[in-house]
C-alpha cells in the first residue's frame, strides 16, 4: 500500500494539521508531520500575512497493510464488514464484525484461515520486519479454541478407558497446536501428529 500525503493551509501550523487530519481521516499518532512554512503575521498584523503550510504523510504499518488489503477483498465481495485493528509487537490481529459474515469463516474455519493467509501474504510482501496477522470474526477463533478444548478432553477420556487410539480429522498447525497444548499436562495419554500438510493430524494415544 502507498504512503498517502497531503499539503494544507490553515492560519497556524495546528489548523492545517487538523485538516489534513480530517482529508486522511487518521489522528495524529498515525502520521507524520513536515512543516513546510511557519505562519507569518506581515506588516501592521494583516499586510503580507502568510499562513502556514504542512505536509502531513500518512505512517505505513502492517495494521494498515491488512486492513487496506483486507477492505480491497471485502468490498469486491459487497460485504459491510466494522473492522477492529490491533498491533501488538509482531501480532496484527483484525477483529470483523458484521451481518452474514459465515461465508467468510467456512467449514471449521477454513475459508477465514485462507483469507488470513492471503492477507498476511501480502501485508508481509517486501518487508524487513514480517507480522502475524490474525483474523477473526466476532470472536470466532476463542470459540473454536474452546471447542478443540472439549473435544481433546473427551477423546483423551475415550483412548484411555478404550485402552487404544484415537485418531482426530486433519486439522491445520493452529489447531493442533491446542489439542497439543491442552493434553499436554496429563499423565495418562501421548498425542503426536502424522501425515502430510493439509492432511496432518493428531492421534492421542493412552500410555501403557
Amino acid at each position: 500500500m502507498k504512503l498517502r500525503a497531503v499539503e494544507k493551509s490553515g492560519k497556524t501550523v495546528e489548523d492545517a494539521v487538523r485538516s489534513a487530519l480530517v482529508e486522511l481521516n487518521a489522528v495524529y499518532e498515525d502520521v507524520e508531520v513536515e512543516v513546510i512554512e511557519e505562519a507569518s503575521k506581515g506588516f501592521f498584523g494583516f499586510l503580507g500575512s502568510r499562513p502556514a503550510k504542512v505536509r502531513v504523510i500518512l505512517k505505513d504499518s502492517a495494521a494498515k497493510r491488512a486492513q487496506h488489503i483486507l477492505k480491497k477483498i471485502l468490498d469486491q465481495m459487497e460485504l459491510q464488514v466494522q473492522m477492529q485493528v490491533q498491533e501488538k509487537e509482531n501480532i496484527v490481529l483484525v477483529n470483523m464484525e458484521g451481518p452474514d459474515l459465515g461465508i467468510l469463516i467456512g467449514r471449521r474455519g477454513e475459508t477465514l484461515d485462507a483469507l488470513q493467509y492471503l492477507v498476511s501474504l501480502s501485508a508481509n510482501r517486501h518487508q524487513e520486519e514480517r507480522k502475524k496477522i490474525i483474523l477473526d470474526i466476532e470472536g470466532y477463533r476463542k470459540r473454536r479454541e474452546e471447542t478443540l478444548q472439549r473435544l481433546a478432553t473427551k477423546l483423551a477420556d475415550k483412548a484411555r478407558q478404550r485402552g487404544r487410539s484415537v485418531v482426530l480429522e486433519p486439522m491445520n498447525s493452529q489447531e493442533r497446536r491446542i489439542i497439543h497444548t491442552t493434553l499436554q499436562g496429563r499423565e495418562d495419554v501421548n498425542t503426536f501428529s502424522e501425515g502430510e500438510e493439509p492432511y496432518r493430524k493428531i492421534i492421542i494415544s493412552p500410555k501403557k
